[in-house]
């Protein structure tokens, strides 16, 4: 019977990716509206429908660092009307650090289709704080009770925000959120002493005067912000977090479909109107291919172990 269906797939594959789409496409966003995530998942959902000639519609699913939305893609049907834009470094690399029980295995329940952009994190404080440098950062926070307290919603900020206290002989506490803009709202507001998020949300808060980026992550300064030194730079030997982002369909998903996404994509990223669009961002170009994105993974989710241990994060 196994046989069978396998073969009945093999020469259906053909006709499903002529066909395909022949509907409207779910494009799953694994964090809130407004948030980087949200800007990047946009705007190639957009350009996605204009090349797939059907609507990509955009579903928000927070919550759980991004877990939520990537678990439901991976139980989601495999056909390839369902797809993640997703940073997929933090959301199925460093998954496995950061909870003791994930519903999907990060490895085997996705099929990957192609690299996107590489991009940066940063640690911000309020445009108002007197802190102006990393340095100056850590000297405020030793001199409250606890080390005060940092804001982030995902696996990647809150592996950069962890290895920056343990660097820093810190014991500031962690405040996990759901909706970026509670994080900066809060930041702003003095709740929380710095906020550690993807540079894409960032840069126009600190263009719009509300945040100070203090630090990028990243080994290497970034375009958008040159000013900006790393945290190398600001004295973290080593301290390279640099996040990329990806697309994934549901594992089994036809190798026809697979391909014609990909192309699609990698059309996207590499023209010009997209270059410009990341450069805005921090983001670098990263096109790929569905085997060079399995690869790339498969070393993260090692890389991303030797964080989660150096930053002595305890799985939740």
């Amino acid at each position: 019977m196994r046989a069978l269906l396998w073969l009945v797939l093999v020469f259906a594959s053909p006709v499903l990716a002529q066909d395909y789409p022949s509907r409207e496409i779910r494009s799953i966003c694994n964090f809130s509206v407004g948030s980087g995530a949200d800007i990047v998942v946009r705007y190639y959902s957009d350009k996605l429908a204009m090349l797939a000639g059907k609507p990509v519609v955009v579903e928000n699913r927070t919550g759980v660092q991004g877990t939520l939305a990537s678990e439901y893609v991976s139980h989601a049907k495999p056909d390839g009307y369902t797809i993640m834009i997703t940073p997929a470094s933090s959301t199925l690399a460093a998954a496995r650090y950061m909870f003791k029980q994930l519903r999907f295995d990060p490895d085997k329940d996705f099929a990957t289709v192609t690299t996107l952009a590489r991009l940066s994190f940063a640690i911000a404080v309020d445009a108002k704080s007197p802190a102006r440098t990393i340095a100056d950062l850590t000297a405020e926070l030793k001199k409250k009770p606890g080390h005060g307290s940092y804001a982030t919603g995902s696996n990647t900020g809150q592996v950069s925000g962890e290895l920056y206290k343990e660097m820093a002989g810190l014991s500031t506490t962690y405040v996990p959120y759901k909706e970026t803009m509670s994080a900066l709202s809060d930041t702003i507001s003095g709740r929380v002493d710095f906020m550690t998020y993807d540079i894409t949300f960032l840069v126009p808060q600190a263009r719009a005067g509300r945040v100070r980026i203090l630090a990028v992550t990243s080994a290497s300064r970034r375009a958008a912000v040159p000013d900006i030194p790393t945290m190398i730079e600001s004295g973290f030997p080593g301290y390279d977090l640099a996040p990329w982002w990806g697309i994934v369909v549901p594992a089994g998903t036809p190798k026809p479909v697979v391909d014609r996404l990909a192309a699609w994509f990698n059309q996207i990223t590499q023209s010009e109107e997209t270059k410009r669009f990341l450069g805005n961002l921090a983001t670098d170009p990263f096109p790929g291919s569905p085997e060079s994105m399995t690869a790339l993974l498969r070393a993260e989710i090692d890389q991303w172990g030797k964080y989660a241990r150096l930053a002595k994060i305890e799985p939740q």
